[in-house]
Formats: C-alpha cells, sequence, structure tokens
C-alpha cells in the first residue's frame, strides 16, 4: 500500500506542478514525504526480524488444559 501511496504522490507532486497549483502540489509533497517516512519505517522493521527468539535451553510453553474461561466461567 506504501508503493501504491507513493506513485499517487509522485504523480499528484509532478501534475500539480506541471498544472501552477502550489497548494496542491506542497500537500502532495508532504504526502510524499509521510510516505517515505512510512516506507523507511516498514523496511526497518523488516530487517530487525523477530525481536525474541529463545534459546534451545528455554522448554516450550505448557498448553492450556482448559481451566477458567475468558469471562471466568
Amino acid at each position: 500500500m506504501s508503493l501504491w501511496g507513493l506513485a499517487w504522490a509522485v504523480f499528484g507532486l509532478a501534475a500539480f506542478t506541471l498544472t501552477d497549483r502550489p497548494g496542491w502540489a506542497a500537500a502532495c509533497g508532504l504526502l510524499l514525504l509521510l510516505v517515505l517516512v512510512d516506507i523507511a519505517v516498514i523496511v526497518h522493521h523488516i530487517r530487525q526480524g523477530p525481536h525474541y527468539q529463545p534459546g534451545r535451553n528455554i522448554p516450550p510453553y505448557e498448553p492450556d488444559h482448559g481451566g477458567r474461561g475468558r469471562y471466568g466461567h
């Protein structure tokens, strides 16, 4: 979705700049900046990978065997 927003922001910026609409061009420029920041955050999170992976010495969680329900019933 961010790439789609990037494409439309670039298109809008170019179109409004060429048609001499500085207000709309500035709005598209701001949108372009926000989309680029969003893409940078997404790429950063992808490169981070999983935050916590227990080692081999950590046993898996014990499965839930019933017990009290969600609302105490």
